[in-house]
């Protein structure tokens, strides 16, 4: 009996030490970090997020792929919420990724407002957006990507338009380029290829797919004749319309994107490289014959992506106004 009450206390030891270790590696984020906080904080994000992505679902795209572009620059600390000022007219959020074409910064702004007025001064935008892209997955894809997501993350300070370029895997990357750029935040390429998937909702500028178009090319010849038929020949500032990067299913997260790729009708050579490696390819072609695969794989991976990096009270704070660092 002593035996195996020392066994069981190691064995609960390891199981502590391995936790301790996940939340350091997490920058201690928890799974319910403002149950005592903030009980409702993320009741309220998601009512203001399913009622924006239910009068737009456009809005829901823009929210998942702004967390990915916070979080990849400076970390998951909200950095591109930052509006320009005279001490740094040029934040991240005009930096080429990210303007004129990320959206959603006024859903955000709702959810603070809201939560702000429940709970003042205790939950973080960082955490803010966390929450709206999981609960935009949700809806977007009418139930199907559903998880719970560890809080705690501070606010950055510093936020400079040049690092979106320096950060943020452009889509003319090839496979190689794109796998170095996710190692780079501590993601593997499974993880690429499983967030690659974002790109089943949403709108691309014709500029970002031009030099696709015209043969020689490895896009269906059919989607690239529609292609042509809605895209200036030489997109510019002034003259550069959007398309669904999903055809199909425009509005709903779903396995489609991976369809699409296999298929050859995806926008970009950063889709189109999926295909250039067996093992991506082999990925790709999981994520497309089973049905929710991919669905529990995003979940895991946004889970991962969201503590990249996270802040500490050394150089984070919580912000009382997302778009403005605390005086």
């Amino acid at each position: 009996l002593r035996r195996s009450t020392m066994a069981a206390a190691r064995v609960a030891m390891w199981v502590a030490c391995v936790l301790a270790m996940a939340a350091a590696c997490q920058g201690r984020l928890r799974v319910g970090y403002y149950k005592r906080k903030c009980a409702p904080a993320e009741y309220v994000v998601r009512a203001v997020v399913g009622n924006a992505v239910r009068q737009n679902p456009g809005v829901g795209a823009g929210i998942v792929r702004m967390f990915f572009h916070d979080c990849f620059v400076q970390g998951c600390d909200a950095s591109v919420l930052l509006d320009p000022t005279a001490a740094n007219p040029q934040p991240e959020k005009l930096g080429p990724p990210n303007f004129p074409s990320l959206r959603g910064f006024e859903v955000i702004d709702a959810a603070k407002a809201a939560v702000e007025k429940a709970c003042p001064g205790v939950v973080s935008c960082a955490d803010i957006i966390a929450f709206a892209a999981r609960d935009a997955s949700f809806f977007l894809s009418g139930g199907g990507i559903s998880y719970r997501i560890p809080a705690g993350r501070l606010d950055g300070r510093v936020s400079l338009a040049n690092e979106t370029l320096a950060f943020l895997p452009p889509p003319v990357f090839n496979l190689t380029q794109l796998v170095a750029s996710f190692q780079a935040k501590g993601l593997d390429a499974d993880d690429m290829v499983t967030l690659s998937g974002a790109h089943t909702i949403g709108r691309s500028h014709c500029s970002s797919f031009a030099d696709r178009l015209s043969p020689p090319s490895d896009m269906d010849p059919g989607l690239a004749a529609a292609l042509r038929s809605k895209c200036p020949a030489s997109p510019n500032f002034t003259d550069d319309p959007t398309v669904a990067q999903d055809a199909v299913t425009p509005d709903r997260m779903d396995r489609q994107y991976y369809r699409n790729v296999l298929d050859r009708k995806v926008l970009f050579d950063s889709d189109a490289a999926l295909l250039a490696s067996r093992p991506t390819a082999a990925m790709v072609a999981r994520n497309a014959a089973a049905r929710g695969r991919w669905e529990r794989r995003f979940a895991r991976a946004m889970v991962k992506m969201g503590g990249i990096e996270v802040k500490t009270a050394a150089n984070g704070e919580i912000r009382r106004m997302c778009r403005v660092v605390n005086e």
